[in-house]
């Protein structure tokens, strides 16, 4: 069954949605918008490029994780002291 992936014209959020007989019409995860753009993704086929892609994905969203918690923590630590 394929899956495709869409950005969401109303807020921007994209995502993936597997396609099957019985499937509903697509709808954005985050705000519920069914007017949405389907994209071209990469295939399934692995080599050295998109193994690196993939990866340097990766740690951009952990990294952006990281950064978040540290933020909220520092948060937190403030407002025990006020």
């Amino acid at each position: 069954m394929p899956i495709y992936e869409y950005e969401c014209s109303g807020c921007g959020h994209r995502f993936e949605f597997l396609v099957l007989p019985s499937s509903p019409t697509p709808e954005c995860p985050e705000c519920q918008e069914k007017d949405l753009k389907r994209l071209i993704s990469l295939c399934a086929v692995s080599s050295e490029t998109t193994r690196e892609a993939h990866l340097a994905k990766a740690r951009k969203k952990a990294d952006a994780i990281r950064q978040d918690k540290q933020h909220e923590e520092h948060k937190a630590l403030h407002a025990e002291h006020d």
